[in-house]
């Protein structure tokens, strides 16, 4: 871990189909080994705003938890590099969202955000495929029950 970070955030969003059933993953990791997981189903969406999803769930968590300094990593090239201010926000989507996490990052007194090679951010991909494929079970468990009122 950092020596200039409180905690460590792995971020990853999933869509199977874009867009698609999507979900979120995040990992933070604090520096007395306490770990917080969390896999959000998110519905149908693209994998652009499954991305600013996980990033925000995992920010706020952060900040309920009291984190101050705080070390970002995602698999989401595109997203630090928006959130680094390298590249501009385009799609109506994600701007809302990019807005959202820019006003979570100011309430930390120290953040980075860091991109990492997939492998770099296994645990949080998974959380955030399984969330997927569980928007994906609801998606096919609402339209069975739609199907059996008509």
């Amino acid at each position: 871990m950092p020596t200039d970070a409180d905690a460590i955030l792995y971020t990853d969003g999933s869509s199977l189909g874009n867009p698609g059933p999507a979900g979120a993953g995040f990992v933070l990791e604090e520096p007395d080994a306490t770990v917080v997981e969390r896999a959000i189903p998110l519905g149908e969406t693209t994998v652009g705003v499954a991305e600013y999803r996980a990033l925000i769930a995992g920010l706020s968590e952060a900040i309920s938890r009291g984190v101050q300094r705080i070390h970002v990593y995602s698999d989401s090239e595109f997203m630090c590099r928006q959130l680094q201010g390298q590249y501009k926000v385009r799609s109506a989507n994600i701007r809302p969202l990019y807005e959202w996490a820019c006003k979570l990052m100011g309430q930390f007194d120290e953040f980075q955000i860091e991109h990492t090679a997939r492998e770099g951010n296994q645990r949080a991909d998974a959380l955030a495929r399984r969330a997927a494929e569980q928007a994906r079970r609801d998606q096919e468990a609402d339209l069975g029950g739609k199907e059996n009122q008509h």
